[in-house]
């Protein structure tokens, strides 16, 4: 499979997402991620793309989630993605070719705008859980099934 990062930006009431302006996910928010190069770590990964991706280093890394996402065989996109808060990173934001970064007070997240698993998901780790998951989408992108347990440890 392969290995994918999505690094959240959080405040005390904030939450930092990034529309996604092309590629798989395009019109979706969602972190900034991506996926895993070799010879890289999923720490250096998370870093490498939040960088790319928005603008700002990550100082602090805190790996909460870990997904594995199944999508229809014909769009050959099979990932496991590694799930990171960041509450302490270094530089400005910044819009990239790719994303579109934007803060959302945590009560106001755009879930109708985001993958459904998010939906599932993004609550429990935003409440300080931890957890793993399975999520299968079909060949238009709607989730067909999910499945997921806490964990006290990634």
């Amino acid at each position: 499979m392969r290995q994918t990062t999505i690094c959240l930006l959080v405040t005390d009431n904030k939450i930092l997402l990034a529309m996604k302006k092309r590629g798989h996910g395009v019109g979706k928010w969602n972190g900034a991620g991506g996926k895993a190069v070799e010879g890289e770590t999923i720490e250096q990964t998370a870093i490498r793309e939040t960088q790319e991706e928005i603008g700002v280093t990550p100082l602090h890394l805190e790996k909460v989630g870990a997904i594995a996402f199944y999508f229809s065989p014909e769009l050959k996109f099979d990932h496991t993605t590694t799930i990171f808060l960041c509450d302490k990173w270094a530089g400005e934001l910044k819009e990239s070719e790719e994303m579109r970064p934007q803060w959302f007070a945590k009560e106001n997240i755009p879930y109708d705008e985001m993958w459904e698993s998010d939906r599932k998901w993004l609550p429990k780790i935003m409440s300080g859980k931890k957890i793993t998951a399975t999520a299968r989408y079909d060949a238009v992108n709607s989730m067909i099934e999910y499945s997921e347990k806490e964990v006290s440890v990634l």
